[in-house]
């Protein structure tokens, strides 16, 4: 439906912008419709919705790998979790439907406001639902990792089967050792390094290798929190930044951070890249290295997916600053996803039925179609607020039986010092 977002603040990296913004047929509109539903957004910011430009959607939940150490390259920490297989909680985890595990990756992302994300892994059928929580990158091609050629398409094969105008993703330089830091130039060797190229993490890369990355015009995609939690460091990210080649992203939690949120807040505090610049990795400049150019904008046709907050001052930092359960509003396709209570209305208007929700302690409405009890079971933070309703009682019931117990124990006591004191008097 035609609805009008009212008296808010667009925020781009172009700039911001106080004109109502109209929403169409589930993109950004060209112009006010006549008659369109309105909601009242003053003292909010609008920022459109998020890009992850790397993720693994299906282990989320899958036990991190908790052994402290540091690893040279991806390569020994992927030899490292075999025997992570074996664990229980591993087993468990990955005994989860995997079309479970990827709608609670892509939910994972919406949280946050997140609403368009690269899965670098296998397609899915499940990743075609139409219903899927997220928008997904689509036709482009990919290999995982040089050193691992056993899973995903062979390398200079999937290159050579991508067109030029589509991306072509890869692990590379996952590390700091010469392994890592030799992979650039073998990459070149093979043909395979050229303006559609998207080398992920890029830890390894030298100073030489990040010019040879900017005259080819390929891209880095960074993920701080993952390297510094398996290699003990990360790159620099400034010089890729200027040229317009970094994107972000969260990898997924099996070693990196909870969500993009997350990951933007931890860059802002170690100063690494200021609040703007960090909205334009997530934004704008995402979509331009993936070719997508309606994404990551509030510009007229793009899709209507859009982040709204409470104007904290500064703009972006507004954003960048943020728990996931203080955004407001995730809205995908023009339609509230996530939202506070006081949004009922609007989604009422857009005739999306919902389900309250807590997240992360917070009340929320969550779109029903998101709401299947196996699905939030598997978030931690989310909660349906009936579960929660029905369990108050047993912990009430189970609080009053402790109290007795406790009372009775007092009791006990009492009446055994009293015996005691009688005793000793008798003697």
């Amino acid at each position: 439906m035609d609805v009008s977002l009212c008296r808010a603040a667009s925020i781009t990296p172009e700039g911001t912008s106080r004109a109502p913004l109209p929403i169409r047929a589930g993109r950004i509109g060209a112009s006010l419709a006549a008659r369109a539903y309105r909601v009242d957004l003053h003292d909010h910011l609008i920022f459109p919705g998020l890009i992850n430009a790397h993720e693994h959607l299906h282990v989320n939940t899958v036990p991190p790998l908790n052994t402290g150490a540091r690893f040279p390259n991806s390569y020994a920490w992927i030899e490292a979790f075999q025997a992570h297989f074996e664990e229980p909680a591993v087993i468990a985890a990955l005994q989860v439907p995997k079309e479970l595990r990827l709608r609670h990756g892509a939910l994972k992302n919406l949280l946050a406001g997140t609403t368009f994300v690269v899965h670098h892994d296998p397609w899915h059928p499940a990743l075609d639902a139409t219903n899927f929580p997220v928008a997904l990158l689509r036709d482009y091609g990919w290999s995982y990792a040089l050193g691992w050629p056993d899973y995903g398409p062979p390398v200079q094969q999937s290159f050579a089967a991508t067109p030029a105008d589509r991306p072509w993703l890869i692990h590379l330089a996952e590390g700091t050792d010469a392994t890592a830091q030799a992979e650039l130039a073998r990459l070149d060797q093979l043909g395979c390094l050229a303006a559609n190229s998207v080398l992920i993490h890029g830890v390894g890369l030298r100073e030489q290798d990040v010019d040879r990355v900017i005259v080819s015009g390929a891209a880095v995609v960074w993920c701080p929190t993952s390297n510094r939690a398996l290699l003990g460091r990360s790159l620099d990210p400034r010089r890729l930044y200027a040229a317009g080649r970094l994107a972000l992203g969260s990898d997924s939690r099996l070693s990196g951070a909870r969500d993009l949120l997350e990951e933007m807040r931890g860059i802002a505090a170690r100063g690494e890249l200021k609040p703007m610049q960090l909205l334009k990795l997530v934004t704008t400049q995402a979509a331009r290295i993936l070719r997508q150019p309606l994404r990551g904008s509030l510009a007229s046709g793009a899709p209507a997916d859009l982040v709204i907050v409470e104007d904290r001052g500064g703009e972006a930092r507004s954003l960048v600053d943020i728990e996931r359960n203080q955004i407001r509003a995730v809205v995908r396709d023009g339609v509230p996803r996530i939202a506070d209570p006081d949004f009922a209305d609007w989604f009422a208007a857009t005739g999306m039925e919902t389900v309250p929700v807590m997240l992360d302690g917070k009340p929320k409405l969550l779109a029903r179609p998101l709401a299947d009890p196996a699905l939030i079971a598997l978030e931690p933070g989310l909660e349906r607020i009936a579960d929660r309703n029905e369990r108050e009682p047993d912990l009430t019931k189970d609080a009053l039986t402790n109290n007795a117990l406790t009372n009775n124990a007092l009791t006990n006591n009492a009446l055994t010092n009293n015996a005691l004191t009688i005793d000793a008097r008798c003697n």
